[in-house]
């Protein structure tokens, strides 16, 4: 059924706007004013993207893409109308107009016209997988089979905020070094190009032999002066090589492998992915997800090729009878201490739990790592600066004093 977005005027003289499925322009507007709303104008809007259709880097879609906020607070609100007693399909009624992106608009509504042709919910939002991760879809399908829709979305909503909780505090702290790096990197530049040689352009005359840091210093800026353009083409190669080599299998399996051996940063995303796949597993398992189907799901979402290949291999042993510590065990990606509070979980009947516990874990060592780093890196970063404008100003003034020496 086309989908089109309207622009109007209600009963009180206040402007409306929203997306509604009809079969045409004149139904749309026949709808519209028997429910007191009178519309302006009325456009119909082209479909979504579905399955089988891929997004390149460039392509001008990414700026309509739907946030994971925009899912995680569509997630939160149905449940509580679901819970308050609104059918499915009234409740995605009720949402659609309350709904800030477009796109997402146009999603809900082919989600609920899919209901009400007949599908289940998880199989309508399967049609998105983009916006929907599969995650999501089998906790809906769970939610479903059992009559627990309301409580599943509620248990969606926190894991999908708590995640994203996590992500922006992160951002937050690296938001300042990173600003800082950019900052102080364009004024050496602009420093080292443009001002400096106007500077020691003076000693051009002198018939003296200038001291080595101020010939390092003249050779550093006749360099960047005479081929700037080099280095920023050679920026763009390097980060163009880089997304090139992550559209391959064996270019994102090297990426991944290298990152897990960085110092320190390599701790860091193995805590953050176990963290995200414990978290994940406890709340399948608590929904009624058999483990082979969590485990299927969980390793999608660690965001790192290794992790995610122990845990499918893991699985195939789990499959074979053996429990999950002990098949996890025999991966160095997975943290030890991971693996021993799983064993501890799996003898106490309580795996859900320590599942979460070591989420909840992980998550606070990620932080607190991430704001100590951040700490550090900050006097770093202004050290660094330092040094490099000092070398600048030595380097300028050692000629200035040989000439005053001369004189005198």
């Amino acid at each position: 059924m086309p989908v089109y977005e309207y622009k109007a005027i209600d009963i009180k003289g206040k402007n409306a706007s929203g997306v509604i499925n009809s079969e045409s322009a004149l139904s749309v507007r026949q709808k519209l004013r028997n429910s007191g709303i009178f519309p302006v104008s009325i456009k119909e809007v082209d479909d979504i993207p579905k399955k089988k259709e891929m997004r390149t880097y460039f392509d001008l879609h990414r700026f309509n893409r739907v946030k994971p906020s925009e899912v995680s607070m569509m997630t939160r609100q149905l449940a509580t109308l679901i819970s308050a007693g609104f059918p499915l399909v009234t409740a995605l009624d009720a949402l659609i107009p309350q709904t800030h992106s477009t796109a997402f608009k146009k999603i809900l509504s082919h989600v609920k016209d899919s209901i009400v042709e007949g599908n289940s919910f998880s199989v309508a939002l399967s049609l998105y997988p983009a916006i929907f991760p599969p995650i999501h879809i089998n906790m809906v399908q769970a939610g479903e089979t059992s009559g627990t829709l309301d409580i599943v979305l509620e248990r969606l909503a926190d894991i999908t905020e708590k995640q994203q909780a996590l992500n922006n505090r992160i951002k937050s702290l690296l938001a300042y070094p990173v600003l800082m790096t950019f900052i102080g990197a364009l004024v050496l530049f602009i420093l080292l190009t443009f001002i400096v040689p106007t500077i020691t352009s003076i000693f051009s005359d002198m018939n003296q032999v200038l001291p080595t840091p101020t010939l390092l210093l003249i050779a550093i800026s006749d360099l960047l002066k005479s081929y700037w353009y080099v280095i920023i083409i050679l920026i763009a190669a390097i980060i163009l090589t880089y997304h090139n080599i992550k559209k391959t299998k064996k270019g994102i399996y090297l990426i991944d492998k290298t990152v897990l051996y960085l110092p320190g940063i390599g701790a860091l995303v193995k805590k953050m992915a176990v963290a995200r796949f414990a978290r994940t597993l406890a709340s399948l398992l608590e929904n009624g997800v058999s483990m082979l189907s969590a485990l299927e799901i969980a390793k999608n979402i660690t965001g790192n090729v290794l992790i995610s290949n122990a845990i499918e291999d893991a699985a195939k042993e789990v499959g074979k009878g053996q429990s999950l510590g002990a098949s996890l065990a025999a991966f160095k990606a997975i943290p030890y201490l991971s693996i021993q509070m799983i064993q501890v979980g799996e003898q106490s009947g309580k795996l859900e739990t320590m599942l979460n516990k070591i989420a909840d874990l992980f998550e606070n060592e990620v932080e607190t790592t991430m704001i100590s780093m951040t700490s550090l890196l900050e006097p770093a970063i202004i050290l660094f600066m330092g040094v490099i404008i000092g070398f600048i100003v030595l380097s300028i003034c050692l000629p200035i004093f040989e000439m005053n020496q001369f004189i005198m």
